[in-house]
Formats: C-alpha cells, structure tokens, sequence
C-alpha cells in the first residue's frame, strides 16, 4: 500500500484550535462496521452502545512541560527542544530544532541556567540525545521552565492547559495527549460505571512514535519509533478474564490499541509487563484484543488513520470521514469523535 492511498483534503476550518467548554459535548460519529453503517450522535450518548459488562481500557499517561526554549552556550543561538522519552541516567530522547546544528558536546541552558542539557550522541530524523544538568527534582524544574508541547496545527493559546490532558490522567510521561480521552468527564465516567462498565487503566507515554508522519511512500518501508508502555496484573487479570468470559474489549484511542495489541503479538495474552512497543498496525492486520474502539479524526497520511482504516475496513472509514467533512465535524485533537463496533 502507499501512503497516497491514506490522503484526503481536509478544510483548514475544520482543524479544531480549541477545546469545547464541555469536553463530552462534541459530536460522535458511531461506525458499525457489521452494517457497514454510521450515525451522528454526540459524545455524552457513548454509553448507550455500552453493554454493562464491557471493559473498557484507557491510556492513563500525563503530558509532561516537554517543550523548552534554550540558547546555545558557544553561540547564545536560540533553540526549542521537545522532549519525547526518559532513557534513564538522565538522559532524555529529544526533538531538537534546527538539529544540524547540535551536535554532540553542545551545551543548552534554558531559564536563568537552572537547566542545562549536553548533546550526548544523535539519533534518526532530528532526534538527538540530552543528557540533563540540574539540582534538586527534575520534574519540578520542568515544570517551571517548560510549556505543554500542543500540536502543531493548533495555533490558538490554550486558557488552561488541563484541558490538554485528561481527567483520569495520572502517569507522567508523554509528548502529546492521548486525546480520545479528552472527550470524557467525570461524571460521565460515573455514569458509565454505574451501568456495569468497568474502567481498566494501562500507560503509554506518546512520543514519536504516535506523531512521526509518514514520509515514504511505501508505508511498508516506514519504522515506527519505539514507546513505552506498562500493564499491571490487576489490569491483565481483569483483561484475560474479560476474553474468557466473551466480554467486549473497548479502547479509548491508538495507544491504548497499541499497547493491548503489542502484549497479545508477544505473549498471546494479557500479562503485566513494561516493555517498549513499535507495532505498525494498518489494513491487513488480525486485531487480537480491540472489539471497539473510540478514537478521534486523525490527520491525513498518518499512522493513526492507518489503524482505523484496519480496525473498520478502509472503504468504510473513508465513507465515514468523507461524511465527517460534508457534517461539519470538528478534526484532530481538539476535534469530535467516532466510536467504531
């Protein structure tokens, strides 16, 4: 297949800039894929294509301040750096701009030089190696000197940057929101409970992995970067038991997906681990844990429509966004929803 093949022209003015005042108020787009149908619904109806005893599992992870402004020690020369994952010993895998130009040795001191960060060695596409120079607590000098890295086809300021993460965000560690799970409150979380659904927690911290475009045009040829991820046993307990019980399985977004369908290709269960993923999942690919899934409207030629164009069948996912667009549906990470069975 070729990347072309997962192209369509979008109106700028659909790119939604900011959140909803009410996050389960956006639309839903409900894709049946048994029927080959779609309906217009919004967000806060999802529980009435819930059966009480569906487990449903989410992506906990927390958007970290990854986004820095430096300057360049040998040459006062501005820099942005974009941290994307924590390889240990302080060392963190970083997005850097204008990458040619850091190399290893260079020093960047951001703030008043309460954080400095040495370029340790280079990676692919941009992505160099920091090592961090600092005093005290790291995260709680990221969180004076960073911003949250918001996408960047979202040019509008965001009021309150918890509207960037979602209300059952908890694991500190990604580049980007699991944004599916924007669309949840806690009251309807409540109410979802309360009908019998149960709600199963698992991480995985985005990185480049989830947002790398796809820049070949065989998307045999692309490779996705690696993320991290971890299943508890209490979380691959409940999960197995659902299997064996024919319980639905319904994930909210790519990465809680991701990350269920990355244990059963290794294990061919659900086990508590902690492990790296770089799963590649598009048309012509065997789901061994997803039933359902919610997710949003993704970008053009992304990895992410790949993946709903394997979970819902690719004709019908282009009929359903073709129909999104006629509709006036609000797109990517601000944007509405659609909920595949």
């Amino acid at each position: 297949m070729r990347t072309d093949d997962f192209d369509f022209e979008l109106p700028q003015e659909l790119i939604a800039q900011t959140p909803l005042a009410d996050r389960s108020s956006s639309r839903l787009l409900v894709v049946n894929r048994k029927t080959g149908t779609y309906e217009d619904h919004h967000f806060n109806e999802v529980i009435d294509f819930l059966r009480p005893d569906d487990i449903i599992v989410r992506n906990n992870t927390r958007v970290i301040p990854a986004r820095l402004f430096g300057i360049k020690e040998a040459t006062n020369g501005h820099c942005e750096v974009l941290l994307l994952r924590d390889t240990g010993d302080d060392i963190w895998e970083c997005l850097v701009g204008n990458a040619k130009i850091v190399k290893p040795g260079v020093i960047i001191t951001f703030g008043n030089g309460e954080l400095k960060a040495e370029c340790v060695r280079f990676g692919e596409s941009g992505v160099r190696y920091l090592k961090m120079i600092y005093d005290g607590i790291f995260m709680e000098v990221l969180d004076r000197l960073g911003e949250v890295p918001l996408p960047p086809y979202i040019r509008e300021k965001l009021a309150d940057p918890e509207r960037y993460q979602t209300v059952y965000s908890k694991i500190e560690g990604s580049a980007a929101a699991p944004t599916a799970g924007l669309h949840f409150t806690n009251e309807l979380i409540k109410k979802i409970e309360a009908k019998g659904c149960k709600f199963v927690d698992v991480t995985l911290h985005i990185g480049l992995g989830t947002f790398r475009p796809v820049q070949v045009d065989d998307i045999n040829d692309h490779h996705m970067h690696s993320e991290h991820y971890e299943i508890s046993q209490e979380a691959a307990e409940i999960l197995n038991r659902a299997r064996a019980n024919g319980q639905r399985i319904i994930c909210v977004g790519t990465t809680s997906v991701r990350t269920l369908e990355s244990v059963m290709q290794k294990y061919g269960c659900f086990k508590a681990c902690c492990d790296e993923t770089d799963i590649f999942i598009y048309p012509g690919y065997k789901f061994l844990a997803a039933d359902a899934m919610i997710t949003n409207f993704h970008l053009p030629k992304s990895t992410l429509i790949m993946m709903i164009s394997a979970f819902g069948g690719k004709d019908l996912i282009w009929k359903a966004y073709h129909h999104a667009i006629e509709e006036r549906y609000r797109f990517f990470s601000f944007g509405d929803s659609m909920m595949i069975l």
